[in-house]
């Protein structure tokens, strides 16, 4: 019976060093990363954002940005705000439950939820209709944007995009513990921020890959404000509810009646872009799909040429964006710098949806 209380005490106190490096460790995250915009409270959430506002003479339409799982409006900011400065009022946000967004209400555990507080707090900074672009996840939220809010959306783009149910319907392990009530909680509170520290590196050079990882990118970004317990959290429910979420949603998608272009790269080894891109393109009318070799999941960061001509593209301007997304393949025809090998690529079934 001793061996036993000893065993538990033993337990207790891991837990309480794991929990006190946790506190420790969200301390010096957000002490490094402080909040880079304005707060406004949305329909009962405090949302986090940068609004950006236009010249006069402006020649493009706003443009809102959403960025994908485990990231902040800082992932889009930084790559994109530098091309349209001047051109177009822009929109950046940390979507419910990141950055330095709070969750809100239990809707915005859905990209429906989540579209519905970007929507209201367009109409609170006085945004009419603005061209939406998403990044992976956050594809997911622009479509359901478009659904939802149609008289608010002038065009859409999507940038390695998440929008329809995959084969197996699985996510990674930790979302699905951490969406587990009690032990997520408690998963999240102690282990969840060191152990994802001490993965940081390799995760994020599989979301690039097979292209370079920028310099400094991951403190330039912030992303490891994703390991703060409450925003675990809320990234794992969202993964962890997606699939659910888009059987749901991805027939509807015939009604999405604006503008619209996919960007994918065809080394994506996050998403089946032969699934969810090629469905985008295929479902969404007159969607322009452009695809690149030897490009991986951040079309954002690796080809912000592409992305800033698409957005002038479904603004109506005249671009070839199959001319430019060869010169980004010319660009990068030589990368090989993500550990391919060590990442998860796989493919989906020879019957499921392709290019």
């Amino acid at each position: 019976m001793n061996l036993v209380y000893a065993f538990c005490a033993f337990l207790l106190a891991l837990i309480l060093v794991a929990a006190g490096v946790t506190r420790v460790g969200v301390w010096m995250t957000e002490r490094k990363n402080p909040p880079s915009g304005t707060f406004a409270t949305i329909d009962n959430t405090r949302m986090h954002f940068v609004h950006v506002p236009a010249a006069a003479d402006a020649p493009l339409p706003p443009v809102v940005f959403i960025h994908g799982a485990s990231g902040n409006l800082r992932d889009t900011m930084l790559p994109l705000r530098g091309l349209l400065e001047g051109r177009a009022e822009m929109l950046f946000v940390d979507r419910p439950g990141h950055g330095w967004s709070a969750r809100g209400p239990a809707e915005n555990a859905t990209p429906a939820g989540q579209a519905k507080t970007i929507a209201a707090l367009m109409d609170h900074l006085g945004i009419g209709r603005a061209i939406m672009v998403g990044h992976s996840f956050g594809g997911a939220v622009t479509a359901t944007f478009a659904l939802d809010h149609p008289r608010k959306a002038a065009g859409l783009v999507f940038l390695a995009a998440v929008s329809h149910p995959w084969p197996g319907a699985g996510t990674s392990w930790y979302y699905e513990l951490t969406a587990t009530p009690l032990i997520g909680r408690l998963f999240s509170e102690t282990l969840a921020l060191p152990g994802g520290a001490l993965r940081m590196t390799a995760a994020t050079s599989c979301v690039f890959a097979p292209n370079r990882v920028p310099d400094d990118y991951a403190s330039k970004v912030g992303i490891g404000l994703v390991l703060r317990p409450g925003t675990f959290r809320a990234n794992a429910r969202d993964v962890a509810g997606l699939y659910d979420y888009v059987t749901r949603v991805a027939p509807r998608y015939s009604e999405i009646d604006v503008p619209a272009v996919v960007i994918s790269g065809t080394r994506d080894t996050v998403v089946y872009e032969e699934i969810h891109s090629a469905g985008l393109a295929r479902d969404i009318p007159g969607a322009e799909a452009v695809w690149i070799d030897t490009l991986g999941h951040k079309p954002d960061w690796i080809a912000p040429d592409l992305t800033l001509a698409a957005i002038e593209k479904v603004a109506g301007l005249d671009r070839d964006l199959d001319a430019v997304a060869r010169q980004v393949e010319a660009r990068i025809a030589g990368d090989a710098f993500g550990p391919i090998e060590n990442c998860p690529d796989e493919k989906p079934p020879l019957n499921a949806a392709n290019r």
